[in-house]
């Protein structure tokens, strides 16, 4: 990953001094700023944050089911067969790798938690990465980087900051978004 953005460092670097007689225009947007000050980002947050709970419920009463299971396997051990005591053991180690299972599926590297995420913000992220494009075309930014991201930023003036600009545009489509349907709902009841 490093590799990668020194390659995108070093590519930067080329640009900007092929265009020594042009001045760059470089701006950032900090994403975890613009997504807080969202409903939409709240709310498909909260939707989430309530299905990884119910999740880490499920997987909690499994162990809890699965450690009842050890202690009265323990407990009957010296009443049973060597034959029972393998399929025993068997069985609580397919119930503890089912558990593991679970949990990878929940939340693993493209595990439900992954996806679902990605539905939710899928739509909210496009809308930002859009208004992020109209701006910099607007205002002629060479390059604009997510502040919030792995790129490591060392410095940035606050003039470079658009991230509040990315609010307001979002603010003033959703505004309009309700205006139009308060229309068309007023539409509907002035038909009937």
């Amino acid at each position: 990953m490093k590799k990668v953005y020194s390659s995108i460092f070093l590519i930067l670097t080329i640009i900007i001094s092929a265009q020594a007689q042009k001045p760059t225009r470089i701006g950032y947007v900090d994403m975890n700023v613009v997504l807080n000050k969202n409903n939409n980002y709240k709310a498909s947050q909260k939707i989430l944050d309530e299905k990884i709970e119910q999740w880490r419920k499920e997987i909690e009463l499994r162990k809890i089911k699965l450690k009842q299971i050890q202690d009265q396997f323990q407990t009957e051990k010296i009443l049973l067969t060597p034959e029972l005591i393998a399929d025993r053991e068997l069985e609580i180690k397919i119930f503890a790798d089912e558990i593991i299972s679970l949990q990878e599926k929940r939340f693993g590297p493209d595990g439900d938690m992954v996806l679902e995420r990605n539905m939710l913000l899928k739509p909210l992220q496009d809308q930002v990465l859009t208004i992020v494009q109209e701006i910099a075309k607007e205002k002629k930014y060479d390059f604009i980087f997510d502040r919030s991201s792995d790129l490591i930023m060392l410095y940035s003036a606050k003039n470079y900051d658009i991230s509040d600009l990315v609010i307001k545009r979002i603010e003033l489509q959703e505004r309009i978004k309700n205006r139009n349907e308060k229309i068309q709902a007023a539409k509907k009841v002035i038909g009937n």
